[in-house]
């Protein structure tokens, strides 16, 4: 009985030790396994009602959350690096980051948003990055394509992706047989693709009529104004490759026609160019339209067709910005590596001369001169561009499997989309620069 009550004792001095609420670091540095699912365990975490401390640029963009038994579980399931720490600790690692003479801040994350993907379910052959990543990192989301949209489904969501999509009606320029190397590394299309194509113009042909509109071209504007308000509203979005220059040509080219008889049935507007309205772009001004069905280029926005890079020498490089007073674009280049490796795409890079004043390059090939990474503000919400098909599949090809990211699971070039995802949860602050 005796030893009972010392032990009794023992415990309740004890209690105010462990009663401190200790915390669960992941590192995003060097240090962690698996960079990729790291923001699958900070999505779990807003999912269970918590909150996640960003911590930018504090060993390579950090996550800090209140200590879970049910966290360290979940970490342990995934393969995610992880660290236990005292308040003590806690404490020291916000001082630091408090310095105002070190490039550091924390964001607080605080609920998790709600992601969609506007993408046909069945897209044959040719996978999207944003859904093999989300899938792989175990981020829920769901899919939704022109007649979600157009009935208002999109307002359900704080987040939106748009997959490799041609929104100027042009069937991503597949029609024509010829091809420029790109994505897809080869001359010409074999007899599958073409089948896979016209199947495809088939199916769109149909939903618009469905829809009571007399071309795919214009129900594909029309979603895409649809997105603009979405955004326009508060929403954020995020578009990689095609799904990226072509939404801002679809929106310049609405009081005209950029769409050649293969593509449409009837010829394109020979005065199209003069009538692009620059002023309804997020990003681009000033560009070109491309109205030669046998070409892959939509416009001169994409440097595909004149860029001398080899990939041995295609990177692209992150701007650092500051924590403390930047803290949007700090957010959206959060890595463990500044310089990225290059990937190509249907759209791989754009000309930096054809972006508007207030777009926000945050990555870039300063040498040939060509944005890879871009951002900026449309109403209240924010859009994210980002130049090529798959961060780790430098010339993807329809026909290959799609990227097995298990193989890859600190990618930098992924990290960049994760942060886009994450970015949606965070405590707004006010950018003062």
């Amino acid at each position: 009985m005796k030893h009972l009550k010392c032990l009794f004792a023992f415990t309740f001095m004890l209690l105010p030790l462990f009663g401190k609420a200790a915390s669960i670091l992941i590192p995003m540095d060097e240090t962690q396994k698996n960079h990729l699912k790291s923001y699958g365990i900070a999505f779990w975490v807003l999912k269970n009602g918590e909150e996640v401390d960003w911590l930018l640029n504090y060993r390579g963009g950090s996550f800090m959350s209140k200590y879970d038994k049910k966290l360290e579980n979940e970490c342990h399931v995934r393969g995610v690096s992880f660290e236990v720490i005292a308040d003590a600790q806690v404490s020291k690692i916000i001082t630091e980051i408090n310095d105002p003479s070190v490039n550091m801040d924390v964001v607080k994350l605080e609920k998790a948003p709600k992601i969609a993907i506007y993408s046909p379910k069945d897209k044959g052959p040719l996978e999207d990055a944003v859904a093999l990543v989300l899938k792989y990192a175990e981020i829920p989301f769901d899919y939704l394509y022109d007649e979600e949209v157009l009935k208002g489904d999109l307002y359900k969501y704080d987040w939106l992706h748009l997959h490799h999509e041609d929104f100027t009606g042009q069937y991503s320029r597949m029609m024509g047989g010829m091809g420029r190397g790109g994505m897809y590394g080869t001359s010409r299309f074999s007899s599958e693709n073409q089948e896979l194509n016209a199947e495809s113009k088939s199916v769109q042909e149909a939903m618009a009529h469905k829809l009571g509109f007399e071309k795919v071209s214009k129900m594909k504007l029309a979603v895409a104004q649809h997105i603009r308000d979405f955004c326009a509203n508060g929403g954020f979005l995020f578009a990689m490759c095609s799904g990226a220059d072509s939404f801002d040509i679809a929106l310049a080219a609405a009081k005209t026609d950029i769409c050649e008889t293969i593509y449409d049935g009837d010829p394109a507007d020979p005065n199209a160019q003069s009538k692009l309205d620059f002023s309804q772009t997020f990003a681009f001004q000033n560009f070109t339209v491309n109205t030669n069905p046998r070409s892959r280029s939509f416009s001169d926005i994409d440097v595909s067709n004149t860029r001398r890079v080899e990939q041995s020498n295609d990177f692209f490089t992150l701007f650092d910005f500051s924590a403390k007073w930047d803290v949007v674009p700090s957010m959206l280049t959060q890595d463990h590596d500044r310089v990225i490796k290059g990937f190509k795409g249907l759209a791989t890079a754009f000309d930096k001369s054809k972006l508007k004043p207030n777009v926000l390059i945050m990555g870039e090939m300063k040498s040939a001169n060509e944005a890879r990474y871009i951002h900026g503000e449309y109403g209240k919400g924010q859009w994210t561009f980002y130049g090529g098909h798959d961060p780790e599949d430098y010339q993807h090809s329809p026909n290959e499997p799609p990227t097995d990211l298990a193989l890859h699971p600190n990618s930098p070039g992924y990290r960049l989309i994760l942060n886009n995802v994450l970015f949606p949860a965070a405590r707004k602050k006010k950018q003062k620069t």
